[in-house]
């Protein structure tokens, strides 16, 4: 504070506002804002300028292109809007002003109101539709996964198959699941799935999308209309699987079939090995005890017929050994049958483990260092190729250089400037030149002319 002795020290008006501007900076932090918008202008370089008003006041309000690209809606006027902005001051004009950072219609997200407009459309033109959506196999032989590469969806996915069905083969598709861009790298995967299973490249027989949970701006990739056509279209059975249970997407209403979680997704396409075991184990029982009772029954039968008859010693006797040695054949039939069934299963499962992503990845890696191996082989080999003909081209560039001429007896003659002379008339008498020779150089002076 000046003192009365002190002179007035008068302030610039840029001085005035530019202290203004950070008096209202540093005194407030983020704001949130409802008002109705006015006088909306969208500038020719991307950005948003209007006012904020209610019934007693406005502020001016500016949202520069980076900000307002992240908007789904653009604002008109008249709409009651919230928004999340820091207060500022326009030194050019000293106009107080709010500087805009998110915008959403009051009362309602943006994302929901564009998810609530985006369902409605989808759902008019039939994208939803029952007897559009095709039957999805529980017992999958080929699984595509549409996902991040080191999401935690993608891990949940293979360690249920691995645990329930070790035989299915997994074929990754990796994509960005949020930020610009990723329901485009989602449309394109799914696209890419039908185009390999179409080609017969890959045999896909379903098509797994999603991801792990998230807020609706991270989900908001599988809420796009690009990613709902491109379900829609596919050839392949597709599961949508994205997030958590209780979050729900435009992908899950267009795919095949909606999973709660990935891993629910990987339980829906595959059978539980220890099932199939358990099963075998069931027929097994049921077989033996039909079996045994048709024994049992048998052997009631022929115990009421040995009553019937008087005199059926012998025949019965051969019956009895006929009917134990059948018996006998019977049951070893049986447990051959079942031992067989075992071992083929046991089989089946080494042969199972053997397709395993992590022996083809082995046998991947080995491939790639043969080949690493051999390019570095061709480069080494071209490398001495080139060294060889440079030394040959530098031999033959000297040969035909100058330095060759002069050491056979020949001179360059310049004048002091550095100039060649390649005439005698270019040269007058008197004057100075310099002679180079094979080794060496001469300066001389003009003493006769042609022209003299």
């Amino acid at each position: 504070m000046q003192s009365e002795n002190q002179p007035n020290t008068a302030l610039t008006v840029s001085e005035l506002n530019r202290e203004a501007k950070y008096l209202l900076e540093s005194h407030f932090d983020w704001i949130t804002v409802e008002g109705e918008i006015g006088n909306f202008t969208a500038a020719s370089s991307g950005h948003w300028y209007f006012s904020l008003k209610d019934t007693d006041a406005q502020v001016r309000c500016a949202m520069f292109r980076r900000a307002n690209g992240r908007v789904k809606t653009r604002p008109q006027q008249g709409d009651s809007v919230r928004i999340r902005a820091k207060v500022s001051l326009y030194e050019g004009r000293g106009e107080f002003q709010l500087i805009c950072e998110h915008l959403e219609p009051a009362g309602a997200g943006a994302l929901q109101l564009a998810f609530e407009k985006l369902k409605r459309q989808l759902s008019e033109e039939g994208l939803f539709a029952a007897d559009s959506k095709q039957p999805v196999p529980h017992d999958a032989s080929h699984v595509g996964v549409v996902t991040s590469a080191t999401g935690a969806a993608l891990q949940d996915i293979l360690t249920v198959l691995e645990r329930r069905s070790p035989h299915t083969q997994v074929y990754v598709f990796p994509v960005a699941v949020q930020g610009e861009g990723a329901a485009e790298q989602v449309a394109a995967a799914v696209t890419q799935a039908n185009q390999l299973t179409k080609t017969g490249a890959i045999p896909l027989d379903v098509l797994i999308v999603g991801r792990g949970g998230g807020s609706l701006e991270d989900l908001w990739a599988f809420n796009e209309e690009v990613v709902a056509r491109a379900l829609f279209a596919s050839e392949v059975p597709t599961v949508s699987a994205v997030g958590h249970e209780v979050d729900f997407s435009i992908a899950d209403l267009t795919a095949d079939v909606r999973a709660p979680t990935p891993s629910a997704a990987a339980e829906l396409v595959s059978t539980d090995q220890n099932e199939r075991f358990q099963q075998l184990d069931a027929l097994t029982s049921i077989m033996t005890r039909s079996v045994t009772r048709r024994l049992t029954a048998l052997s009631q039968q022929l115990t009421s017929l040995n009553r019937r008859v008087r005199h059926p010693g012998h025949a019965l006797g051969q019956q009895r050994q006929t009917l134990k040695r059948l018996t006998d054949s019977l049951h070893r039939g049986i447990a051959r049958h079942i031992s067989n069934q075992r071992q083929h299963s046991m089989q089946m499962a080494s042969r199972l483990s053997a397709q395993h992503p992590r022996q083809q990845l082995l046998r991947t890696k080995q491939h790639r260092q043969l080949l690493s191996h051999r390019l570095s082989q061709q480069m080494n080999q071209q490398i001495k190729a080139a060294r060889a003909e440079l030394a040959y081209k530098t031999k033959l560039l000297a040969s035909l250089g100058p330095e060759q001429t002069l050491g056979r007896g020949y001179a360059i003659v310049t004048d002091l400037q550095g100039n060649v002379l390649k005439d005698a008339l270019q040269a007058s008498k008197g004057d100075s030149l310099n002679v180079r020779l094979g080794s060496g150089s001469l300066t001389t002076e003009v003493t006769a002319h042609p022209g003299d």
